[in-house]
């Protein structure tokens, strides 16, 4: 009984840690966009707040910044997902090549990736089209170590030689094991994977910046430049809606849905 309770101590107090970690940050967020506006106010206001809708640069920069999260989230289901299935059914041996591959993109500093990438995108915006979208491709490189992890997390969680095998004797083709049979199976897995490429998209600066283009947090800060209280309001909204994609992100307990053999 002496062990039970300790136990419970314990994980009740890494919890307790954890959540202040956690939540201070954000309270102290919240108590500096809602202290005194101006010298007429006191007290708490929410001034700042009412300052959000009249940025003119923050809502594009929001609605650019979400078309190209959308853009990645399709690279990662259509190119990265098919990829590292493939890998993992027909091609064994080239899981550690892969994951290497995959892996790369996180031992490079950022700043090497932009002087890289900068006389590319430089002709990118003279002779085809200048905007913050085709950022999708230098942010579809950048997600591949967490995506990569989060889906092989999800294969090596389900057999899927056998359900590829089963579906193979009743005469399903490559294309309906990859999209129909495994891909539902490793569900939450891609869906991780594409949280975090929400969460990329809304929260890189150094290559959008140095790049030049106005993305959601170049966006902000040219805001904190002249007005901090409304800066640090846009940003705690933004973890805000950033917490509450991950609070609605399925998991297995939530996750109705079976592979039914049936429809194989």
């Amino acid at each position: 009984m002496k062990q039970s309770f300790g136990l419970r101590l314990w994980r009740w107090s890494i919890i307790s840690v954890v959540a202040l970690y956690l939540l201070v940050p954000l309270y102290a967020m919240y108590d500096f966009s809602t202290k005194p506006y101006g010298f007429g106010d006191q007290g708490r206001t929410f001034r700042a707040w009412q300052m959000i809708p009249t940025q003119q640069d923050l809502f594009p920069a929001i609605t650019r910044s979400l078309i190209t999260a959308a853009i990645v989230m399709a690279i990662i289901l259509f190119l990265v997902v098919p990829t590292a299935i493939w890998v993992h059914l027909k091609l064994p041996v080239l899981r550690r090549p892969f994951e290497l591959l995959c892996l790369l993109p996180l031992a490079i500093p950022a700043i090497v990736i932009v002087v890289g990438i900068a006389p590319l995108y430089r002709w990118i915006s003279i002779n085809l089209y200048e905007s913050p979208i085709t950022l999708a491709g230098v942010y579809s490189m950048l997600i591949l170590p967490y995506t990569y992890r989060s889906l092989s997390a999800a294969l090596d969680a389900v057999d899927i030689h056998t359900l590829a095998e089963a579906a193979t004797t009743l005469g399903s083709g490559i294309a309906r094991i990859i999209f129909k049979i495994v891909m539902p199976t490793i569900k939450t897995g891609i869906i991780n994977g594409s949280f975090i490429a929400i969460a990329l998209v809304l929260g890189e600066y150094t290559i959008s910046n140095i790049l030049n283009f106005k993305t959601f947090q170049v966006v902000i800060a040219q805001i904190g430049r002249s007005d901090g209280n409304v800066a640090v309001a846009v940003s705690l909204a933004s973890l805000l809606f950033v917490i509450l994609l991950l609070l609605i992100i399925p998991t297995k307990k939530r996750q109705g849905s079976v592979l039914d053999v049936d429809t194989i």
